[in-house]
């Protein structure tokens, strides 16, 4: 017998809507992209590493410098809460 556990996440609009909108595309659910995602996070080995973030313009241009915390604060508070 299967069982369904039924909970509630609180996601960012923008993330719901692009996931709704991506959802529909696919022809599938909300909830079954949900589960396809959380199946593809769990499924990674924890030595998976992330693709590396950009840190330079076309025109070699440094985006942000990781080492200095004032600029990374000032790049992340850039476009405001999300």
């Amino acid at each position: 017998m299967l069982f369904h556990m039924r909970t509630t996440i609180i996601l960012p609009d923008g993330l719901a809507e692009q996931a709704k909108r991506h959802a529909a595309e696919r022809g599938c659910t909300f909830t079954s992209l949900v589960i396809d995602g959380l199946q593809l996070m769990l499924q990674s080995t924890p030595g998976d590493s992330p693709p590396p973030l950009p840190t330079y313009h076309g025109d070699g241009q440094m985006l942000v410098d990781i080492n200095d915390k004032e600029a990374l604060w000032e790049a992340f508070d850039a476009d405001g809460w999300r």
